[in-house]
């Protein structure tokens, strides 16, 4: 039991840690508004991934048609919403450090938004669900498990990514350098939605 709840961190953590639009705010708000600032982004997130792995774990993925429908539906909405974001942040104001407090980094509900319509998300909750929760017995404290672990994985890895973007925050202290940082971020996210986009 133990090398399955291991094999389950290391599956949740390569899945957390890998580039996406998640990440991508999140490095994008720890250069701009710190890490601190950028907890509730993490936070809102992991919860919704956590969500996402209870919901496909309680028999969403054994739905195989609506699954697949699901999908296609989601990928046009995370594009209008990442999008949406890709825009904020590239036309973002360069942030002066002595009225940061002014300025409204990602929330919550920006984190669960973007965690919810990422299908990256639900495709590797899908995955994750099939590899490690058996259809019986104990399939309930299986799942609640990979739940537990998905929730914690998740914060650590989106935690990596806003702490490195609060470590080379002090790179950007002037207005050129964050409009740069920022334009790249960006098309960045940007560039994460045409990939979802793109049929496989």
């Amino acid at each position: 039991m133990t090398a399955v709840f291991l094999s389950m961190f290391i599956f949740a953590f390569v899945g957390a840690v890998t580039p996406g639009p998640v990440n991508i705010i999140a490095i994008g708000s720890g250069a701009n508004f710190g890490f601190k600032r950028t907890l509730p982004h993490i936070l809102g997130a992991s919860v919704a991934y956590s969500l996402i792995v209870l919901v496909v774990g309680l028999g969403v993925n054994e739905l195989n048609t609506l699954f697949t429908q699901l999908m296609d539906i989601l990928k046009y909405v995370a594009a209008v919403f990442l999008f949406y974001m890709a825009f904020k942040i590239a036309t973002a104001r360069p942030v002066d450090q002595s009225k940061q407090l002014q300025i409204n980094p990602p929330t919550l509900i920006h984190g669960a938004l973007a965690q919810g319509v990422n299908p990256k998300a639900w495709l590797v909750s899908a995955s994750g669900v099939s590899l490690f929760v058996p259809v019986e017995p104990q399939a309930l404290l299986y799942l609640t498990v990979f739940c537990v672990i998905s929730f914690v994985v998740c914060t650590l890895g989106i935690a990596i990514w806003a702490g490195t973007g609060h470590l080379i925050g002090s790179a950007l202290a002037n207005a050129r350098r964050q409009r740069i940082f920022n334009l790249s971020m960006a098309i960045l996210l940007s560039g994460s939605v045409l990939l979802i986009l793109i049929p496989s």
